[in-house]
Order: structure tokens, then sequence, then C-alpha cells
């Protein structure tokens, strides 16, 4: 008599290469996640330095300080933060359906697109860094001008310090961002809708908290005290809320066509 031997179920990869295996969905298509914003901030650095070209020639000497000095208030490199909050909108509504018809679970889900979140705030902090040094190094790419080493950025600040500012504004812009995609998941337009309108709500009720309680002094003496390093890692905290929020609102999100 002949034994047939039924072959089981092939086992369940373990949790970290289901996680990974998001990392690697939402990371699919790497023009999007990674070429594209250093295309558009290179742009966006080569017409700073044309402009500072043109300012300087026509400045005499004794002026110069005083332009290079303004410059260090430049929001230009602001573009590529503003990018993540868009790009974790769009990654997560995008690998969201497809995660869970390959089988992951909301909370794989949720786990992968943080740590993808968290790979690439290291991966653009560092090469934020990087041009810091070389900014310094070059004294201003040559001009006296400052694009990466912005009074934002902790342009005074020796290089790991200013890593760390970099790594906790990108972690912001795109934990942020996973409240609006987990928003946009779930109820589409209107939710996302909903959620600027609370957000804009929020925002304005802050400001006339401030206005009408006169303590505005405080906020700016708080935020003096902290620095540039304490206050950018307190923006951790609003980070790290957003992406709990993001995972409640995915837990029950369906997706559609």
């Amino acid at each position: 008599m002949t034994t047939i031997t039924v072959p089981g179920a092939a086992p369940a990869p373990p949790a970290f290469a289901r996680i990974w295996r998001i990392v690697r969905l939402i990371t699919a298509n790497p023009f999007t996640a990674i070429v594209t914003p250093w295309l558009i901030l290179g742009t966006i650095f080569l017409l700073n330095w044309l402009i500072w070209l043109i300012i300087f020639a026509n400045l005499g000497a004794d002026q110069r300080s005083n332009a290079q000095e303004g410059i260090q208030w430049s929001g230009a490199a602001f573009y590529i933060f503003v990018y993540m909050l868009v790009l974790a909108v769009q990654a997560i509504n995008l690998s969201f359906p497809l995660a869970l018809g390959y089988g992951s679970t909301r909370r794989e889900f949720t786990l992968g697109a943080m740590l993808t979140f968290v790979l690439l705030s290291v991966m653009y902090a560092v090469g934020m860094t990087i041009g810091s040094v070389l900014e310094k190094a070059t004294d201003g790419w040559g001009l006296g001008g400052t694009f990466f080493r912005t009074i934002y950025f902790g342009g005074d600040e020796v290089w790991y310090v200013q890593l760390w500012v970099y790594f906790c504004w990108f972690l912001f812009f795109f934990f942020t961002g996973t409240i609006f995609a987990a928003m946009y998941v779930r109820w589409k337009a209107t939710g996302l809708i909903v959620a600027f309108t609370v957000l804009a709500f929020l925002v304005v009720g802050a400001i006339a908290l401030f206005t009408f309680t006169e303590t505005w002094h405080l906020l700016w003496g708080a935020i003096a005290d902290l620095g540039v390093v304490g206050s950018v890692s307190w923006l951790l905290v609003p980070a790290v809320i957003s992406a709990g929020l993001g995972y409640l609102v995915l837990r029950r999100a369906t997706p559609r066509g």
C-alpha cells in the first residue's frame, strides 16, 4: 500500500519580511520617491545660484554682507519637505489596496509605510547634510549664498546636528502626510477636505488664542530658548501622533476601485 503525503501549507514569512515587502511595494517606482525630488531640488538650487550671481554682481562689497544675511532666511529648500508630505499621500493611497490584495494586514502595511518613511528621511537628511557641508567648504558655492544652511536648518551647527535637524523635518512631513493619506483612502476627497478644514481651524484658532491673550512673546521666547535643535525635536511629537491617527483611520478603511 502506497502512502500519499499531502504537502502542508507553506509557512508564513517572518513578520519583518512581511513588513519589508511593504517597503519594497511603496518604493517600487524609485523615480517618484527618489529621483524626482532631487532633480527638482537641484533645479531650484541652480536657479537660486543664478539669482545670487545676478544680485551680487550688482552690489558693492559693503552691501554684499547685508544681502548674504538676508539669504539665510530663504525658504527655497523647503520645497523638498512639502514634496514629502505629498509623496506620503500618494504612496499610501496607491499602495494600500495593492498591499491588502497581496494578503498584508493593515497593521503590517502601517508599520511598513512608517519604516519606509524613516528610511527615506535618513536618506534625504544625509543628502541635505552633504549639501550643507559642501556649501560651507565652498563659502556658499563661491558666492556666499545660503541654501542648505539657512536659519531653519541650523546653519551654524556642526554637520551631525544638522543631520538630526533635517531628519526631524523630513519625518514630520512624512508622518503628517500619513493622516491626510489615511483620510483620503477611507473617505476619498471628502475626507481630505475635512482634514484640511480641521487643520485650518486649528491653525486659525491657535493664532487667535495667542493674539487675544497677547502671549506671542511667550511662544517666540520658548522657541528661542529651545533653539533650532530643540524646536525641531518637538516636531516628532505631532509626527508620531499623526502616524498613530493614520493607523486608526486605516484600520477601518476599505480599498475602493
